[in-house]
């Protein structure tokens, strides 16, 4: 079945979202992918995921997103989902010291989970509650730093830096994948072509395994 001229794309390539519940991950997600922001919003209950065609680098990159739910009881389940990754969005809350101090938890299960070559970017949410900060900036650079990390930080509520820090991280995979296939023989558009997603560290690719999703 043929594909209609808005779901042409050079590359898909799976970005997940991770960090502890209440952080901001789903309005993240739906305000890169649809420009939306919830108050309301309700916890992630297992996985879900959505999409955004965007252009990186003269490129047409189909990103999709998936975020997986904070929660421990469902921490079995989304690790599964790490699979096939070739970004990872580590998100904490600038509010709260507590999901900042988790994310050495989150880091080491991303590494024991994800290929190894996978690009993580450390993101600080929720910079509009300015008056609330508990995390200073420096305290996360020096950290990301030390980790090997690109960092940002964002205001999903504001729409501040969240097309900036999905930009930056889907041109760091591109990078990678450019550089990969230079040293394979095969052209890296072809390799991706299809919706296929691409192993960073391998040269098999893997077909994108769409979830069963719900949210509550």
């Amino acid at each position: 079945m043929a594909r209609r001229p808005d779901e042409e794309y050079d590359y898909l390539f799976k970005v997940v979202l991770i960090g502890d519940s209440g952080v901001g991950k789903s309005n993240l997600l739906s305000r890169f992918t649809r420009n939306e922001f919830c108050l309301e919003s309700k916890s992630t209950i297992g996985v879900e995921f959505a999409t955004r065609t965007l252009q990186v680098e003269g490129r047409t990159i189909k990103a999709q997103i998936w975020d997986t739910a904070g929660q421990e009881r469902y921490r079995a389940i989304t690790s599964a989902y790490y699979r096939g990754a070739l970004g990872a969005l580590l998100v904490y809350d600038v509010t709260k010291p507590t999901t900042f101090e988790n994310v050495s938890r989150w880091l080491k299960e991303l590494r024991d989970h994800a290929d190894s070559n996978i690009v993580i970017m450390l993101i600080g949410n929720k910079t509009d509650l300015k008056h609330l900060r508990a995390v200073a900036t420096e305290d996360a650079q020096s950290y990301a730093e030390r980790e090997g990390l690109s960092f940002i930080e964002t205001s999903a509520l504001e729409a501040v830096n969240v097309e900036k820090a999905f930009q930056m991280i889907l041109s760091e995979i591109y990078r990678k994948i450019s550089k990969k296939s230079l040293s394979s023989e095969e052209p890296a558009a072809a390799s991706i072509k299809e919706g296929k997603t691409i192993n960073v560290g391998a040269a098999s690719e893997a077909n994108a395994k769409k979830p069963c999703c719900s949210s509550a």
